[in-house]
């Protein structure tokens, strides 16, 4: 994964139109090296499973706390003794991405077996979002990195392509 985002940086000004295919299981893979190495403010880990039809389902281990710092009222009162500190969450997402730009919505989501509300899960990501080096913004659509434009799934398979 190292060398393909080193390849997608070096050929980014170019013009030349290609494919990448990434499995799940490389992507997960990446995505525990990656957070080992270059941890990410309230997110402890994430693993994900696609699905056609840019479907994916996320397991991420959430810092409540910390999101409640950053902008707080944001978990509602009733919900503060079960979402602090260190959480899983399991949130399935719905993805378009084209014209190099993403955008997502939350399909369902769910700490244990309490299923959150989608706009609640949508503001925590948000505000984990602008949180990262990145700084992203979930609340527009968010470029796709490299010069990619387009972005789409298959079972087990996430396809890129410029």
């Amino acid at each position: 994964m190292l060398v393909l985002f080193d390849t997608l940086r070096q050929s980014s000004t170019e013009k030349r139109r290609f494919s990448i295919r990434l499995a799940e299981a490389d992507i997960n893979d990446y995505l525990r090296y990656s957070l080992r190495h270059t941890p990410r403010p309230g997110l402890d880990s994430l693993a994900i499973k696609v699905f056609p039809a840019n479907y994916v389902s996320t397991f991420a281990v959430v810092d409540f706390d910390a999101v409640e710092r950053w902008k707080p009222g944001t978990i509602p009162l009733l919900m503060r003794p079960v979402l602090s500190g260190k959480k899983s969450l399991w949130t399935d997402f719905r993805f378009k991405a084209q014209d190099g730009k993403l955008t997502f919505s939350v399909e369902k989501a769910y700490f244990q077996s309490i299923r959150l509300p989608a706009i609640l899960v949508r503001k925590i990501i948000q505000i984990v979002a602008a949180r990262q080096p990145e700084k992203y913004d979930t609340s527009r659509p968010v470029p796709l990195p490299h010069g990619l434009r387009q972005v789409w799934t298959r079972e087990h398979l996430i396809e890129m392509q410029r």
